[in-house]
């Protein structure tokens, strides 16, 4: 039997369609899965930040929770720095660009560069956004900084460089950012404090070998006065609130034990499956 290329299309576009209708259902089995849990959380604890978070560009559910935590302590100046923004497609400071904010993109990837540089021109040529190719490392990090133009206190700090994230956050006294939020390793429940080795050259390969356990970003905020004021609901990533304005406003203790959330990584992602197992140097503190 012969097949034209017309044939090929359609059986493509009756595949393509199978897929996004298994995605929607997806996320409405996850909808229903998420929704009561948070319910049930909110009700017992509304300081919780969980309950809050809904998705627009971020990869999990950062949007709403970053909404949320700037609703209880005000936003002084809307500007935001990223480090690691990818394609600025899926990151969580494209929302806040999109709504007025400024901010300043890092990146070390030249094709994220240019899917920036095409996507969100009118934001880099208004000013709104700067965007800077460097791959970060702590020797490093105060430098680039310097060079985003915004104040020392910029209202957001989000780090997801997918390894180094400890060691840089440690690093930095240029800024003092009211609020941090930074990427953690949900593979290590508390008490463990574990952080990955530090290496400048590190790249992440896709699997369970990076970054730093909720427990000891808990302990590096303290030391820089932050208070971990909660997680995502998927288990990526922890919010530090800068201990001057978290008071009351938060859900205590302001412990890993109280907020840690195991990785669920498909609870947003549809076809994002767990990280392959791997291991590498750690480091205990």
């Amino acid at each position: 039997m012969k097949f034209s290329w017309r044939d090929v299309w359609e059986q493509a576009r009756f595949f393509y369609g199978i897929s996004h209708r298994a995605e929607a259902i997806s996320a409405m089995q996850h909808r229903m899965y998420r929704e009561p849990l948070l319910a049930a959380e909110k009700a017992a604890d509304p300081l919780t930040l969980a309950p809050y978070g809904f998705t627009a560009y971020s990869q999990g559910d950062d949007d709403g929770i970053i909404e949320e935590i700037f609703r209880r302590i005000g936003a002084v100046n809307r500007e935001f720095i990223d480090f690691g923004c990818a394609d600025g497609l899926e990151n969580n400071t494209t929302y806040l660009l999109l709504t007025g904010w400024r901010g300043f993109w890092i990146d070390g990837d030249s094709a994220n560069i240019a899917t920036v540089r095409d996507n969100f021109g009118d934001f880099l040529k208004s000013g709104h956004l700067k965007l800077l190719e460097a791959f970060i490392t702590r020797e490093n990090i105060d430098d680039l900084l310097r060079q985003s133009g915004l104040s020392e206190e910029p209202d957001l700090l989000s780090i997801d460089i997918d390894g180094n994230d400890y060691w840089v956050w440690e690093a930095i006294d240029a800024i003092r950012p009211r609020v941090v939020a930074i990427e953690y390793n949900g593979t290590f429940r508390p008490p463990h404090k574990v952080v990955q080795s530090y290496n400048p050259a590190h790249q992440w390969h896709s699997d369970s070998y990076f970054g730093a356990s909720l427990k000891a970003l808990e302990a590096l905020g303290a030391r820089k006065g932050y208070d971990l004021a909660g997680c995502n609901f998927a288990g990526l990533n922890a919010f530090f609130v800068r201990r001057d304005l978290a008071g009351d406003k938060f859900s205590k203790p302001f412990t890993a034990e109280h907020h840690y959330r195991e990785c669920l990584y498909d609870a947003f992602v549809r076809g994002y499956s767990r990280h392959r197992k791997a291991v590498g140097r750690y480091e205990l503190l």
